[in-house]
């Protein structure tokens, strides 16, 4: 896949001012914010940043955070890094297409994964199936 790079202003231009927080700044929304948190249907939730698709409704599923919730995430379509931000290292990933910014992956999921993808709200757009 071909890497979106743009500058801090066409980044800000695209994005709301919520969105620029999260997918550039690393920022973290409110839990209980997002009205993806309880988005069930079908269909795929890409980067709000740039499309690429990042889940599927069959990953989601609810870990009660107020954050949407995925077991996994579509292969090769984000990459993790290590965020030292707090006492405890955790791993942060980012759109492999764009490096927006979008949560932390841990190791209290579902099996069979036993991962919870927890995704900023503001970081995802919701494309329905069919």
């Amino acid at each position: 896949m071909d890497e979106i790079v743009l500058s801090e202003e066409e980044w800000r231009e695209r994005l709301t001012r919520e969105q620029y927080y999260i997918l550039r700044e690393e920022g973290t929304e409110p839990p209980h914010s997002s009205p993806l948190n309880g988005e069930y249907r079908k269909g795929v939730f890409v980067c709000a940043g740039c499309g690429l698709e990042l889940f599927t409704s069959d990953m989601k599923y609810d870990s009660g955070t107020g954050w949407p919730s995925f077991s996994a995430a579509i292969e090769g379509h984000v990459e993790i890094k290590t965020d030292f931000k707090l006492i405890y290292p955790r791993k942060e990933y980012h759109c492999a297409r764009c490096g927006g910014h979008q949560g932390h992956v841990f190791k209290d999921g579902p099996e069979p994964t036993g991962q919870r993808w927890c995704n900023n709200g503001l970081a995802l757009k919701f494309r329905p199936a069919g």
